[in-house]
């Protein structure tokens, strides 16, 4: 995202060699900002749009890795410098918008919104924001698209690069080592681990710096050879105007075929990334003087946005995420085009009186103290997420009930130490998400078997009066009929049911089944509401297992599903209630007709299984709705029950146990 195109206002004495400024290169840089603002803002328009971070990733590494390589080739490389320029390059704009985003938030945001807005906050004031969102990636993360800082990854991944890869050239060059080798095999190895992972760990590839580097390097290597080479390689060191004007045509149109034919449920970047590298390399090695170079991309349009570029991209996505978060859904065409507007204005407003006058600004006191002002948005940050996303400020302090069942996928109910303890399970080490918590440090007594929808009975079991003497235990990820030995040497991928992890689970359960001989009644959820006849025989075969050991069993019919956030059937700051969350009647007979089958096939196989309807918890003789007394039912946009909703599905349970399993309440 970063710059060192631009003229210079002043060098400050400054001991670092500087590239010669190439006014094509802003231009390359206003095609990358401009993409993936288009993207952001329009995604059916320009579906390849996120293609240009990849554009920027070769331009930082070109840049940094020129200063680099000249100063240490004239012995005049200064490490405290080299990070006194990035501070003064980053941070004036950087901090400026997560300033802004803290107190809009302040005014906008519910608690747990707040909440994930503090910690994204601080993680980009330390540049680990790829870190942070690859650990929330998965089943139960939050929508990308209502994280205001969401975009920080690849700034995140820029000044992890700039750590360690100044320190490696600058040992290397010390000890006479090969800088060239160093590069390729860097670059090598990255490209190597992003192809190895791309099908199985996405979101690790996607993220994280080691897969991503190889861009950066592409950049760098393309610095080696502007610096070092005498022309032994003569593709970094174009002649004659027909061989750069080819070079350049064809980078631009490599970047145009990235931009048309990528799509965001591509394996990206995998192989797909080439495109966007391999033509970002092609336009810098073309030179200034290719004629696309020359007359389009050192026209002062593209020059200008090329300037503003960075804090552009800084500015875009907070505006859109935040009008997203308000609107509860995608905004209007009119309100999304007016934002882009607004960043533009913002980004230039940015450039020319933060960020120009700060550079031509000499005082030795300017690093120390953007360092300082970076300090106290991280902490400020950091103490909003540990406070909780402060629920008590006035803008949501009426509206706190409800609000505080919006957990996302911050459930404390996942797991505790009672029953890792008791149960340990170190394959759940590699899992991205993990079930295992219990009431009592006791031998169970009721089991809560399936993935995440059978986690989410659990408050209401383990405080339900009527249950108080059972021991509840939740346990495993995956849906109850899952786990065969044939799956030992199936791919493994991020999900916690992939290759041979649903197996070894069921062998963990079975184990304790047979371990404790105390558990009397097994809950089955998270079944699929319209099943297969060999699904409907893998439930009924771990049924057959759970009644030979004497456990009874009770299946709980699929619940109402909605797939989206129920925080537009609530009130929020600077927005009305904005849609219903009532149900159609039909659909919960619709559901019943649909799982039918299992119920007949289940009953058939095994009379003693009782049925339980959860979607009682959904309708009344006035109809059906997904909140119920003011109060939503579900904690996030993926279908799990709120707290609240546990703890009333779990005495309707209650009531009707009184008449099909009464021996499971207590006296």
């Amino acid at each position: 995202m970063t710059s060192l195109s631009e003229k210079v206002a002043s060098l400050e004495n400054s001991h670092l060699a500087h590239p010669q400024y190439r006014p094509d290169i802003d231009g390359l840089r206003a095609i990358a900002v401009l993409s993936v603002v288009g993207f952001h803002a329009f995604p059916t328009w320009l579906k390849g749009g996120f293609i240009g971070v990849d554009i920027f990733f070769v331009i930082s590494g070109y840049l940094i890795s020129t200063i680099i390589f000249k100063s240490i080739k004239n012995n005049s490389f200064s490490f405290s410098e080299f990070y006194g320029r990035r501070i003064k390059r980053i941070f004036p704009a950087l901090i400026l918008v997560l300033s802004a985003c803290l107190i809009g938030g302040w005014f906008v945001l519910l608690s747990d919104e707040y909440s994930q807005l503090g910690k994204h906050t601080t993680g980009g004031a330390v540049f680990v924001s790829n870190i942070i969102l690859w650990n929330e990636s998965g089943y139960f993360d939050t929508s990308a698209e209502v994280k205001p800082l969401l975009h920080l990854w690849s700034l995140g991944i820029e000044e992890q690069f700039y750590i360690f890869w100044p320190l490696a050239l600058w040992l290397s060059w010390r000890l006479r080592l090969n800088i060239l080798l160093l590069a390729v095999a860097l670059a090598i190895f990255s490209f190597s681990l992003n192809i190895a992972n791309i099908k199985n760990d996405p979101s690790a590839v996607f993220y994280l710096a080691q897969t991503r580097i190889w861009e950066l390097l592409a950049g760098s290597l393309l610095a080696y050879f502007a610096i070092f080479d005498s022309g032994k390689m003569s593709i970094f060191n174009l002649k004659g105007k027909t061989f750069i004007n080819a070079a350049s045509m064809a980078g631009i149109s490599l970047i145009s075929l990235g931009l048309i034919c990528i799509n965001k449920d591509d394996s990206f970047p995998g192989w797909w990334a080439a495109l966007p590298v391999l033509g970002t390399v092609l336009v810098i090695a073309a030179g200034p003087n290719a004629w696309i170079n020359k007359s389009i991309l050192s026209s002062k349009m593209f020059v200008w946005f090329g300037l503003i570029s960075f804090p552009l991209y800084l500015w875009h996505w907070p505006l859109l995420t935040f009008a997203r978060i308000i609107e509860s859904e995608m905004p209007s065409r009119e309100i999304r085009i007016a934002l882009v507007s607004i960043s533009i204005i913002l980004a230039w407003a940015t450039y020319f009186f933060i960020e120009r006058p700060l550079r031509a600004n000499n005082s030795r006191f300017k690093t120390p103290a953007l360092a300082a002002l970076m300090a106290i948005v991280g902490a400020s940050g950091l103490t909003i997420f540990n406070l909780g996303g402060l629920p008590h400020r006035d803008a949501v302090k009426d509206s706190e009930a409800p609000n505080s069942q919006f957990v996302g996928p911050l459930w404390k109910f996942a797991k505790n130490d009672t029953c890792i303890n008791r149960y340990p399970f170190k394959e759940a080490q590699s899992y991205g998400w993990w079930f295992c918590i219990t009431n009592k440090d006791e031998q169970p007594t009721l089991l809560l078997l399936g993935n995440s929808f059978a986690n989410h009975l659990y408050p209401g079991m383990a405080t339900e009066e009527k249950l108080r003497t059972q021991t509840v235990l939740s346990i495993g990820a995956c849906p109850p009929d899952m786990g065969s030995p044939s799956e030992e040497k199936s791919e493994v991928t991020t999900s916690p049911c992939s290759g041979p992890r649903a197996y070894h689970q069921k062998l963990l359960i079975n184990n304790i089944i047979e371990r404790s001989g105390t558990i009397k009644y097994a809950i089955l959820d998270g079944l699929d509401v319209k099943p297969s006849a060999a699904y409907i025989q893998n439930i009924n075969e771990r049924i057959d297992y759970l009644e030979k050991r004497g456990v009874r069993v009770i299946v709980f019919i699929p619940h109402f599903t909605a797939n989206r956030s129920l925080k537009g059937c609530f009130a929020r700051p600077l927005k009305k209630a904005s849609e219903t969350c009532d149900i159609s009647p039909e659909f919960r007979t619709k559901i019943y007709e649909n799982f039918k089958p299992a119920i007949e096939a289940i009953s058939k196989n095994h009379p003693n299984v009782k049925f339980f309807d959860q979607n009682e918890l959904f309708c009344n003789d006035k109809g059906c709705s997904l909140v119920q007394d003011g109060m939503p039912l579900y904690r996030d946009e993926y279908n799990h029950y709120s707290e609240y909703a546990s703890k009333k599905i779990a005495r309707l349970f209650t009531n009707w146990a009184k008449y099909n399993a009464p021996d499971i309440l207590d006296d």
